[in-house]
């Protein structure tokens, strides 16, 4: 197997995932030198694990690496919607002609199947990060559409916000807590789908070898509101902290150019073409294949229809309560061992 983007949260947590489930060999790629060197070290004793520097921007790199794999795990990407905002072309370069270049040292390398780890902004996009992960995904289906019988597997799967990921907005409210606020909070207005990172590679793993061929598919999950979420962390990290969770400020700041109040997993225009698994949706192809027609023989089939779209808008949110009770679940309210406040 192959993991692109082996260094970020989810990569790693992939990599780590796939060797433990007993895979000949597990090469990880990513342009992070020093992230990487660490890594490596941690994996120094599994002669199974290798790692390379590399950058998905790069075709013939990605063809060395994948000489010989099964299976490619693309969880390289540039996912920060600002910093994608501010840099459009580099947001295009890593992840619209990244994932193409993905595609073909797929069909070079004569991989059997291929998964994109695409983004709940993917769904009516208001950025260009959203923007260039629905590009990654109509890439993947469009080369599912025209492999030839015995080619690659192409698919995708949308993920909701990975809780405890690198930038994600449990470690920024638990730094601000540690300090003594004030925690800074969009909108209060503002909801979001979440998922633990176990849930995250889980999805990743079953969409794998659920994919008939350019699909998406979408975990059913959790929708919270994100200012019960800062209240909950207050509440919880504050006395650890040595803070009165009373003294804690929240500060709201606004939302950020692009970002949505709400998120969706599900558009209406995909509604048409889905079905519901037991713990999952599949978004199925919008055109067939000539070539590859599709198939919906899938395990654990519910219903060969959905209602309506997927909207964390739309969805009955947490209350504090099971929110807290998710949260130490997932072991996301132990204090950072490393931080000062």
């Amino acid at each position: 197997m192959l993991v692109t983007g082996a260094c970020g949260t989810v990569g790693r947590a992939l990599f780590e995932a796939v060797l433990a489930a007993g895979a000949r060999e597990v090469i990880g790629l990513d342009n992070n030198e020093s992230e990487l060197f660490f890594m490596a070290e941690a994996f120094r004793g599994d002669p199974r694990a290798r790692l390379f520097l590399g950058d998905v921007r790069d075709r013939d790199t990605l063809r060395d690496r994948m000489r010989g794999v099964d299976l490619v795990l693309h969880a390289a990407a540039l996912k920060h919607v600002m910093l994608c905002e501010m840099s459009p072309p580099d947001a295009v370069e890593t992840n619209i002609r990244g994932v193409q270049n993905v595609i073909d040292a797929a069909y070079a390398c004569n991989v059997r199947r291929v998964l994109l780890t695409s983004s709940d902004k993917a769904v009516n996009p208001t950025s260009v990060m959203g923007t260039s992960k629905l590009m990654g995904e109509r890439l993947m289906t469009a080369a599912n559409a025209r492999a030839r019988e015995g080619g690659p597997i192409f698919a995708s799967t949308r993920f909701g916000n990975v809780l405890g990921s690198r930038g994600s907005v449990v470690p920024i409210f638990r730094r601000q807590i540690a300090r003594g606020g004030p925690v800074t909070l969009t909108d209060p207005r503002m909801t979001r789908f979440i998922m633990t990172l176990d849930e995250a590679v889980q999805l990743v793993l079953d969409s794998t070898f659920l994919a008939r061929g350019g699909e998406a598919f979408v975990t059913k999950m959790p929708a919270i509101r994100i200012e019960d979420l800062a209240q909950v962390m207050i509440e919880a990290l504050a006395p650890r902290y040595g803070h009165r969770p009373e003294d804690v400020a929240v500060e709201v700041i606004g939302s950020k150019p692009g970002e949505k109040l709400y998120e969706e997993l599900l558009s209406s225009e995909e509604v048409r073409r889905s079905l519901e698994l037991e713990r999952y949706f599949v978004v199925l192809p919008a055109f067939a294949s000539e070539i590859r027609p599709i198939v919906t023989d899938y395990p654990g089939l519910v219903r060969d229809h959905v209602d309506r779209p997927y909207v964390s808008s739309d969805e009955p949110a947490m209350t504090p309560a099971d929110l807290r009770a998710y949260l130490e679940r997932g072991g996301l309210l132990d204090p950072e061992p490393t931080e000062e406040p």
